[in-house]
């Protein structure tokens, strides 16, 4: 049912007919409508604001994948780096801090937005809190891409590091606390015990449909949001097969995703090969772009080339 009405909403937004613009009546929120609220009487498709971009996000056929691995089945990935700040942890931010301000808890101008952040929620939290008039400290954790860093800092956002080796997740948890002791007008934005980080998927993303070295998995600790009893399977995928599979996806499907994609590509290629999956069509969602990972192990080998070309002039 789900998937269905992933792949419903996707033609109807006319997934590469080169506008995003959509017809006939859809249903949408009041307050956050989306893209779909673009097409005005006069056929404009102009945003008010860049969190009307938020969701909406295109599918894609991975046809070469499935064609080269022999897999009778469709497989279709969801493109989230399509969002305005390419990642699938702008719904998150967006909701995170649109429930805060229903429930009358921050002000514009006043309020000091801070999180824990390894990066992408960070980011999202940052164009969002730049939209709505709020300053923003991001608390990451110092192993932390330096990409995601510069970004953070281009976007105005100040940047405070946790050497979390040494206390681990509680570390960035402790400075959070001091920070809150140190300022006024200062708010957590919790995405791991705020229900309105999963919350954006239900009302956003559901209606569209071990140890490792892949960013943003497994930060070694279980979220209060995880409802563990809606998990159907546990499909374990080792670092390498992971990074094999982003190399496929940009050989084979042209794809430049983030590490944990590649991860969830590996996954579908997996499940579709199974027998009583013949024939069917399964989703998966690429959750970012790879921009923000040139400085990790996927993209070691090529920036090594790259680095050995620039060093012979």
């Amino acid at each position: 049912m789900l998937t269905a009405l992933v792949i419903e909403r996707g033609v109807v937004l006319g997934n590469g007919s080169g506008s995003p613009c959509v017809s006939g009546e859809m249903e949408v929120e009041e307050r956050r409508k989306g893209v779909p609220s673009l097409l005005s009487s006069q056929g404009e498709c102009i945003a008010s604001n860049i969190t009307q971009l938020i969701g909406w996000t295109p599918l894609i056929e991975l046809k070469n994948i499935a064609k080269n691995d022999g897999i009778d089945a469709r497989l279709i990935g969801k493109i989230e780096p399509y969002q305005p700040l390419s990642s699938v942890k702008d719904r998150s931010a967006l909701r995170l801090i649109e429930d805060t301000e229903e429930k009358a808890l921050i002000t514009p101008g006043i309020t000091t937005l801070v999180a824990v952040t390894s990066g992408n929620l960070g980011i999202g939290v940052a164009f969002v809190a730049a939209q709505k008039g709020y300053k923003f400290i991001a608390v990451m954790p110092a192993k932390v891409g330096i990409d995601k860093q510069i970004l953070l800092r281009y976007l105005g956002v100040q940047v405070i590091l946790v050497d979390a080796s040494l206390h681990g997740f509680k570390g960035l948890l402790d400075r959070v606390e001091q920070l809150k002791e140190e300022m006024e007008h200062v708010y957590v934005v919790d995405q791991f015990t705020n229900p309105a980080n999963p919350d954006a998927h239900f009302r956003w993303t559901g209606g569209e449909p071990a140890y490792h070295n892949i960013q943003g998995i497994g930060p070694g600790f279980v979220p209060e949001t995880l409802d563990t009893s809606q998990i159907d399977e546990i499909i374990t995928v080792t670092t390498q097969e992971a990074m094999d599979m982003a190399r496929r996806l940009a050989r084979d499907s042209g794809r430049k995703d983030c590490s944990s994609a590649y991860l969830q590509g590996q996954m579908l290629l997996l499940v579709a090969a199974r027998e009583e999956n013949m024939g069917k069509m399964i989703v998966t969602m690429f959750s970012s772009g790879g921009e923000r990972y040139l400085n990790s192990e996927l993209f070691a080998h090529v920036k090594e080339e790259c680095v050995n070309m620039n060093n012979a002039f």
